[in-house]
Formats: structure tokens, sequence, C-alpha cells
């Protein structure tokens, strides 16, 4: 008997719309086709995969790090390091207190790095354009003081006729720094990373 045969004869174990749904000899339930017909019917948890992303954050910035992003470290990764790893920004820096930002695409997140003396100095997190709501489009000031505590420090930040809101948690060395615009702490714009 093949392996194809013998799979057939077993009960297969499918996972839709997170419904556990058994099946014997390879025959799907037609509701369970149904549910799986269009995305509508499995919504995505956009407050969960937000609250996920906030979480991501948390340990890896004890190291100077944001999460899966190649290992960059703040103070210690060099900005030829970063170029061989992610390539050349697509807008690079104009002056010494500029970011080389790499934009956001399908799938992957906006990222931005100022550099000293060749090292990362600090870096931003943009999050996703599409469904950002879950990503750090999802993450409230509530939702971030409820699961992290109160900020070390929170600012309001007037430039021109942009106001933004900044909490700030210290995690070991590092900073990681929330940036809401307006001060409602509803629309996080970016998250930054300092030493």
């Amino acid at each position: 008997m093949n392996f194809y045969t013998s799979a057939k004869k077993m009960a297969i174990a499918s996972v839709t719309a997170g419904t556990l749904i058994l099946s014997v000899a390879g025959t799907i339930p037609s509701y369970a086709a149904a549910n799986t017909a269009t995305p509508a019917a499995a919504p995505v948890d956009a407050h969960m995969m937000a609250f996920q992303t906030l979480m991501s954050f948390y340990k890896p910035a004890l190291q100077g790090q944001f999460p899966n992003l190649h290992g960059f470290t703040i103070g210690s990764t060099s900005h030829e390091t970063v170029i061989k790893a992610i390539g050349e920004a697509e807008s690079p820096a104009k002056d010494a207190d500029g970011f080389d930002v790499y934009h956001a695409e399908m799938g992957h997140p906006g990222y931005a790095f100022n550099y000293k003396l060749d090292k990362i100095r600090e870096m931003r997190y943009f999050g996703t354009n599409v469904e950002r709501q879950t990503n750090i489009g999802g993450i409230t000031a509530r939702m971030l003081i409820q699961h992290w505590g109160k900020p070390n420090e929170s600012v309001i930040i007037k430039a021109g006729k942009t106001v933004q809101k900044k909490l700030t948690y210290v995690r070991g060395k590092y900073k990681l720094e929330f940036i809401f615009n307006g001060t409602s702490g509803l629309d996080l714009d970016h998250i930054n990373l300092v030493k």
C-alpha cells in the first residue's frame, strides 16, 4: 500500500477558520468546503495580531534590536552591514541627522536607520501599509499601557502643525519610543529604538 492510498484511508484533520474538522477517506464535509471558499469566512483577528506585533518588540529591545531585522543592533551594526543585508535605502539620509528610509512594500514593513560613526544610532519601525490594523496600526496607547504598564515618559511633540504623543519605555540600556499621531493615542505612526 503506497503513502497516497494509506493517507486516503486515514482520518485527515484540517483546520478551517479556527474549527477542527475531521474527514475520513479524503473527503471534506461540504460545510468545511463552504467555509474555505472565501477569505471573509475566516476573519483575521486584527486586535490579536497587533498585540502579537507589540509583544514582539519587548525582548529584542533589551539587546538593542528590533524583531525579525537580521540582528541589527544599536551601536554595533555598521552601515555597510545593513546595505549588504537589505540593500541601499530608497530614500538615503541627506545629512548626519537624517535617516536612510526603507519603504514598506507588499508583506514587508518599512524601516529607517540613523548612523553615528558608521554604526546604527537609531532605528525606526513603520510597520506595513497593507492591512495596517494587523500590525502597528492596531496598537493603541491603551493596549500598550495595559500590557507594558505606565511608560517611563509621556510627552507631546509639536513641530509646526504636527502634534504627536511619545510614550517611552526603558528596556535595559535602550529606549522604545512609541510615536502616535495626535494626542489620542489611537494612531501609532512608528516605533523608535535608541540607546
